[in-house]
């Protein structure tokens, strides 16, 4: 690399890449979870997970659905409600 970006400045591109994943996930509800961990192997609930793992491993409680909520943008349930399609939602 040319230009090798210092580690601060680099955590920092990071986080803004992953906030930039985050809304691009919520702004494509067409784009359903299976159809992600079938492709790429991970969705948006491991990205909840992933959240909550490294939260803890730093000292700070985060639940699976406050978790879930910082990558789904609202309470899970609610975003299953609204854009969930397929098998799993066709039974109610």
């Amino acid at each position: 690399m040319t230009n090798p970006i210092p580690e601060s400045d680099r955590t920092e591109i990071e986080a803004a890449a992953f906030r930039r994943l985050v809304e691009h996930l919520r702004q494509n509800t067409d784009v359903q979870n299976i159809d992600l961990m079938n492709l790429a192997g991970f969705c948006r609930n491991c990205l909840s997970k992933w959240c909550r793992a490294e939260a803890q491993e730093r000292g700070f409680e985060l639940s699976d659905p406050d978790a879930r909520e910082e990558i789904y943008g609202m309470p899970y349930e609610q975003w299953k409600e609204k854009y969930q399609i397929g098998p799993k939602q066709d039974h109610k």
